[in-house]
C-alpha cells in the first residue's frame, strides 16, 4: 500500500538524522545520559527583621454605653484597723439643768374663813423647797415656763363656798359648794400654761358669804401646784 510505504519512507528519514546528531555529538566529546534524581532541600534562612511600625489610624466613633453589669457580691468583712489615738479634750459644754418648782400648803386656825376677793394666803406650809410660793401674799410666782399643774382641796364648814383659781387677775375655774350641814368636801384643778413671772393664785369670790373654807386639827384645805414640763 501507498501508506504503509510513506511510514517506512519517514522512519527511515528520522533514523538518518538521529544517526547524524549522534556522530556530531561524538565529535564533541560530549556523552549523553539520563537526567540525575532530585537533590535534597536547602535549610530555611535565618528569619527576617521585623517591620517598622505604622502609622497611628484615626480614632473611630464612640461606641454605645453597655447594659449594666449584674451586681457583684458583698465582699468579706476586712480586719478591725488598729485603735488611733485618743483625740484632744473637747471644750465644756453648757450644763444641762433641769428646773424645779413644786408647792403644798394649807390653812389653819388663824387662816380659816379668809377674806373675800383676795389671794387666800395659806400659811401651813407642806412642801415649798424653792420658795416659788409666798405664803405673805399667797401668790405661787413662775420661775421656769412650762406646763403646771394646779389642785386644790377644800374642806366646808359652816358656809357656802365660791372660790377660784386665778393667773394674773383673771379668773380661770370655779368651784362652787352649798353648805348643808355637818363638813362638805369640794375640789377642783387644772393645767396652765404659764412664762417666766406669771403669778397664780386662789381667792374667794362671791361675798362673805362662800368663804367657808375651814380648817383644824382633823380637817385641812389645801392647795398645791408643780412644773410639769419645760416649754
Amino acid at each position: 500500500n501507498c501508506s504503509i510505504k510513506t511510514w517506512i519512507a519517514l522512519l527511515l528519514l528520522v533514523l538518518a538524522f538521529r544517526c547524524v546528531a549522534q556522530q556530531e555529538t561524538q565529535s564533541k566529546g560530549c556523552v549523553c545520559g539520563y537526567p540525575g534524581i532530585p537533590g535534597d532541600p536547602g535549610h530555611n534562612g535565618m528569619p527576617g527583621r521585623d517591620g517598622r511600625d505604622g502609622l497611628r489610624g484615626d480614632k473611630g466613633d464612640r461606641g454605645d454605653m453597655g447594659f449594666p453589669g449584674n451586681k457583684g457580691n458583698i465582699g468579706y468583712r476586712g480586719d478591725r484597723g488598729a485603735r488611733g489615738e485618743k483625740g484632744d479634750r473637747g471644750e465644756k459644754g453648757d450644763e444641762f439643768v433641769i428646773s424645779k418648782s413644786a408647792f403644798s400648803v394649807g390653812l389653819t386656825t388663824q387662816t380659816k374663813l379668809p377674806a373675800a376677793n383676795a389671794p387666800i394666803r395659806f400659811d401651813k406650809i407642806i412642801y415649798n423647797e424653792q420658795n416659788h410660793y409666798d405664803p405673805q401674799t399667797g401668790r405661787f410666782t413662775c420661775s421656769a415656763a412650762g406646763a403646771y399643774f394646779f389642785t386644790y382641796h377644800i374642806t366646808v364648814f359652816s358656809r357656802n363656798v365660791k372660790v377660784a383659781l386665778v393667773k394674773n387677775g383673771a379668773k380661770i375655774i370655779h368651784t362652787t359648794d352649798n353648805y348643808q350641814g355637818s363638813e362638805d368636801q369640794a375640789a377642783g384643778g387644772a393645767v396652765l400654761n404659764l412664762g417666766v413671772g406669771d403669778k397664780v393664785w386662789l381667792q374667794v369670790v362671791g361675798g362673805e358669804t362662800f368663804n367657808g373654807l375651814f380648817a383644824d386639827e382633823d380637817d385641812d384645805t389645801t392647795f398645791s401646784g408643780f412644773l410639769i414640763f419645760e416649754a
